[in-house]
């Protein structure tokens, strides 16, 4: 997960508690915790002073604690937000409350520049392919529950080399 899939799910996350999308100070200060930033260089970069980004990180890490049900802070955002969203795209579950409710989706984004999918593309998507796979059969799961949480085959399962 880059920087932008975690704040567009963080988003997202924050979409489905509150009714409302992430503003622009939010946004710069999970992207500055994201990057591994101090308060101080997220407050110089947003014009902003380091209490004020401080205090608006802690209401953050306040509302993905109890979305997500665990405690998350500045040290373990990056982590919670992977953890959560490979739940949700395994299960298809949306946050409600404390915790996750299955069969439903809380939506996808997907955007193009152009019809074609370019090296780029290719490679990220086949390096989160090679992730998601890894994590999972390291939860225990089979190739062919793993297949079909993924939408692959058994056989596509097994050619993706893990060691890339």
């Amino acid at each position: 997960m880059n920087v932008e899939e975690a704040l567009a799910f963080a988003d997202e996350v924050v979409f489905a508690k509150t009714g409302k999308h992430l503003d622009d100070m939010q946004f710069g200060v999970i992207e500055g915790v994201l990057k591994r930033q101090k308060y101080g260089d997220i407050a110089q970069g947003l014009n902003c002073t380091e209490g004020y980004a401080k205090d608006v990180g802690y209401e953050l890490w306040e509302l993905f604690s109890d979305a997500f049900g665990e405690e998350v802070n500045k040290l373990n955002l990056r982590s919670a937000l992977i953890r959560k969203s490979m739940i949700i795209n395994v299960t298809g579950g949306i946050i409600t409350g404390h915790h996750v409710a299955h069969n439903h989706v809380i939506g996808s984004l997907n955007i193009c520049t152009s019809k074609e999918e370019s090296p780029e593309f290719l490679r990220g998507k086949q390096r989160a392919k090679i992730e998601a796979i890894a994590r999972l059969q390291a939860v225990g799961l089979s190739d062919e529950q793993i297949a079909q949480c993924l939408d692959l085959t058994r056989e596509e399962i097994r050619q993706v080399d893990l060691t890339e």
